[in-house]
């Protein structure tokens, strides 16, 4: 990077932190982010050339159109929070009771309102135009990136890039997975029902416990036995819930669960292989059953050209030393998968532990925190994304 962007990106450093520090003092649940989206549309409103626009209360959009025409190119973070009380000492901590940025969403706002400030006092370099996309509710499924693109936010654009603070990464090293990189995330439902009595007379009932046991177990051999073992999901119940007394034999139980798969052709086979399992037990034991399934995020893939890109940005801003190829996709999900359904894109993570501080408590810990150094990485990075691909 030449020492104008290096001059621009040392003096945005403070106000990054400032804002995630803000942001993290101040989080909001999954399509609640009204106060943050507003919080976010203010800042950027003092960067000067941008296009802010609401694709809904609680996300915002900005594009910053560069001095000459090319072409339109994406940067993604989520804003939302969890459901988490925070066991933090930061002085920053969440103000806000079982509320607390515990996934780094914080961050990724922050890492990217930065690049805007910089990319906007760069536009007489930029030939096209970059769209930024502060997106709502990552966290709870349908997920805010299929409601903005079924909106259009991702018209006309050619890529797009996203990035997430990884606590299992020492700060210094950023993490990129070609091709699959995360699983898809649907959730199931089911409800046995038998004929409850008294639990002195068991013989007379047909009973949902002993049953949705003996379920439990049989689900277990879709992935052990039905399953090419290097294809093979995780399937999940971790919802099991029948009756609330001593004696008394239930008329039915619920269990819920999910399915994290890397394979589409799995996603579609295991639902009907969990209800012929279903209907076979509770057809041995007269009973019946419903089975519901809840649509999650799809798989996420990483595009090779756009990973190509981020490799090269890697080695440019953060150096070589610092690419870590990940061996494996995660089982959890990501909902930039929706994004990457539309156009090629490649998300990144950063890492951002350091056990001299304590930020070795994975996301969706209450003790979670992150080391701020790695703020500044996420902010070389879009900057670079940009760089390379508008600025040549």
């Amino acid at each position: 990077m030449n020492m104008n962007i290096e001059t621009l990106l040392a003096e945005v450093e403070r106000d990054v932190v400032r804002w995630r520090r803000h942001l993290h003092a101040y989080p909001e649940l999954s399509f609640q982010e009204t106060n943050t989206a507003e919080y976010i549309a203010g800042e950027l409103a003092t960067f000067g050339p941008l296009t802010i626009t609401r694709p809904t209360p609680n996300s915002v959009v900005a594009e910053l159109q560069g001095a000459a025409p090319g072409p339109c190119y994406a940067l993604r973070a989520d804003i939302d929070a969890l459901p988490i009380q925070e066991v933090s000492d930061e002085a920053f901590c969440s103000t806000r009771p079982g509320v607390m940025h515990a996934c780094g969403h914080d961050a990724h706002s922050a890492m990217l309102l930065g690049a805007a400030s910089v990319l906007c006092r760069l536009q007489a370099q930029i030939k096209g135009s970059v769209r930024f996309i502060f997106q709502h509710a990552e966290e709870v499924p349908p997920g805010g990136a299929q409601q903005l693109v079924e909106l259009g936010v991702l018209d006309g654009v050619e890529m797009i890039f996203g990035l997430h603070v990884m606590p299992n990464f020492p700060t210094g090293e950023v993490a990129i997975k070609q091709g699959v990189f995360s699983a898809s995330s649907d959730n199931f439902d089911i409800v046995l029902q038998g004929k409850g009595g008294h639990g002195s007379m068991p013989h007379l009932c047909i009973d949902p416990v002993t049953i949705g046991a003996e379920v439990v177990t049989a689900l277990q051999q879709i992935v052990a036995r039905k399953l090419d073992p290097l294809n093979a999901p995780v399937l999940t119940v971790a919802t099991f819930q029948a009756g609330d007394s001593y004696n008394v034999i239930p008329d039915s139980a619920r269990l819920a669960g999910t399915l994290r798969t890397h394979s589409r052709d799995v996603r579609a086979r295991v639902p009907k292989l969990m209800e012929q399992t279903l209907a076979g037990v509770c057809q041995a034991h007269g009973a019946e059953y419903k089975l519901e399934w809840t649509k999650g995020y799809t798989i996420g893939n990483n595009h090779p050209d756009a990973c190509g890109i981020a490799r090269d940005v890697i080695a440019a801003v953060v150096g070589t030393q610092a690419l870590r190829e990940m061996g494996s996709a995660m089982f959890g999900s990501e909902d930039f998968s929706s994004y990457q359904e539309k156009v090629p894109g490649c998300f990144l993570f950063i890492g951002s532990g350091n056990e001299t501080i304590g930020a070795t408590y994975s996301v969706h810990n209450p003790r979670f925190k992150l080391d701020e150094a790695a703020l500044q990485i996420g902010v070389k990075l879009h900057v670079g994304f940009i760089r390379h691909l508008l600025m040549q």
